[in-house]
């Protein structure tokens, strides 16, 4: 069974792309979290991830750290977790990437707390993620996404990647509209997201740095 080591949920953003994707996909795996900003954390992350940070899967002797490449390590071994038509799986790859590499301004000025709740105006560069985000989902439901509710249809790894930016969505208050908003509101209705995001709330209230 897959071991999957991940950060406290009510901050790590990180870690919930590959929990919530190896949970919304049914793969069993066992959960080990250790716990953010405490001083021993370094000292009790480094033997488990050779980067230092999490998340980090262990299978068996194979050991793969960062989001994006513990989705491309299931994917090899679950079929299913990428569009199968090369068109929009190629589409689902470009913005996984690109919300892998990208969108600064609002992973800073937007951090993930599942606790807090604080409507605010952004700046204009965090309006302009937004505005990005917006055109990929919209972009994604329209093309790919008739046969479900998931921007390829069925959920999957692209899924899986925007699943921190809707709980920053909600915690800020972004308004969306059209298929927009409701692929917001299927990713906060998932199953792996609701128990995600109950389980944040009954963390101690650690501060992230």
């Amino acid at each position: 069974m897959y071991t999957l080591y991940i950060g406290n949920k009510r901050f790590s953003s990180w870690s919930l792309r590959a929990w919530a994707l190896m949970r919304g996909a049914g793969i069993d795996f066992e959960e080990r979290m250790i716990s953010l900003y405490l001083d021993d954390t370094p000292l009790r992350i480094r033997p488990v991830s050779p980067s230092g940070r999490l998340p980090c899967l262990h299978d068996g002797e194979v050991v793969v750290w960062d989001s994006l490449a513990i989705a491309e390590y299931l994917a090899e071994r679950h079929p299913g977790l990428w569009p199968g038509d090369s068109s929009a799986r190629a589409w689902a790859r470009s913005v996984c990437a690109e919300m892998h590499s990208s969108f600064a301004s609002l992973r800073e000025e937007f951090s993930m707390d599942l606790k807090l709740r604080d409507v605010r105006a952004p700046s204009a560069a965090t309006a302009a993620d937004i505005l990005r985000i917006d055109a990929i989902w919209r972009e994604g439901r329209a093309r790919f996404g008739k046969d479900g509710d998931f921007l390829c249809g069925a959920f999957g790894i692209v899924d899986a990647f925007w699943c921190p930016v809707a709980f920053r969505f909600r915690s800020y208050g972004v308004a969306l509209i059209g298929t927009a908003s409701a692929y917001l509101n299927a990713l906060l209705a998932l199953p792996a997201m609701r128990e995600w995001d109950a389980a944040a709330h009954l963390e101690a209230d650690l501060h992230a740095a």
